[in-house]
């Protein structure tokens, strides 16, 4: 009998167009999160490399953490998830939402 196992990808292509590997992401030691840091762990939980649970436990983050990493991206690309840049992109986006 086959189990249903999960298939994930060896790698998925990363916020800058270059190959990302489980080996390649930001070490699980990760404290300073930069742009570019955060944008490779929303890639690879969104091309099937890691599950939203696996990358939570990994970089010890909570579910609302990632999630608004995966909001900011989806409303603002990269640059929606600098820090000093989150209330000016919030701001944006719901006033394009009242339009």
């Amino acid at each position: 009998m086959i189990e249903n196992q999960k298939i994930r990808p060896a790698q998925v292509i990363g916020p800058l167009g270059e190959p990302l590997t489980i080996d390649s992401l930001p070490p699980p030691s990760t404290t300073r999160w930069v742009v570019r840091r955060k944008a490779e762990v929303v890639a690879a939980v969104n091309g099937g490399l890691l599950s939203v649970d696996e990358a939570c436990e990994r970089y010890s983050l909570t579910l609302e953490e990632f999630a608004s990493w995966q909001r900011s991206i989806d409303r603002s690309g990269m640059p929606g998830l600098r820090v000093t840049r989150i209330q000016h992109y919030r701001d944006l986006y719901e006033r394009q939402q009242r339009f």
